[in-house]
């Protein structure tokens, strides 16, 4: 029997989805360079996996599998940075955010360069991959209490790096 499902065009497949993929390689990265780079591994990896994908609509979710795989992978080439090395100080953690603190891109950029690379992808799948924790733990080989820790550990260091309120000089 042939094979009935309609073949993907990769020129479809960029045209819809390269700003999406872009977006996400930057919000891991935090580096336009690494983005472009990321972004462009990812769909030489699509050429060659293209029969791979069975439903158009999964496509933006395979895509962002193999971009956090790719990133993922460019990263255990680096040294790991030691749990006991995490400037977190859970006293400085704002109770509330405050009142009409809006944030830049720039500044949110930032704040999550300056997270360890396994709450910046934690983050990155629940935020711009919607995946619950259970398909985060699948996806990432963790138990899901692990998951939930990074996530919440994440949001803490976003909250305090974002609203901390900044030391004031006092020019008397």
């Amino acid at each position: 029997m042939d094979d009935e499902r309609p073949t993907m065009d990769i020129a479809q497949v960029v045209a819809d989805h390269h700003a999406a993929v872009y977006r996400y390689a930057y919000r891991l990265t935090g580096s336009e360079c690494e983005a472009e780079d990321l972004t462009q591994q990812v769909f030489l990896t699509v050429t060659r996996k293209l029969g791979q994908l069975r439903n158009a609509e999964s496509a933006r979710s395979w895509l962002f599998a193999i971009l956090r795989n790719a990133f993922l992978k460019s990263r255990r080439r680096q040294r790991p940075i030691p749990a006991g090395n995490l400037d977190l100080d859970v006293d400085q953690v704002a109770a509330e955010l405050p009142e009409d603190a809006p944030v830049s891109s720039e500044q949110l950029q930032r704040a999550l360069d300056r997270l360890p690379q396994k709450f910046r992808v934690v983050l990155s799948m629940f935020y711009y991959e919607d995946l619950s924790y259970r398909e985060i733990a699948e996806h990432l080989h963790v138990p899901i209490g692990t998951v939930m820790s990074r996530l919440a550990r994440a949001k803490r260091q976003l909250r305090s790096t974002l609203f901390e309120p900044a030391a004031q000089p006092t020019g008397r």
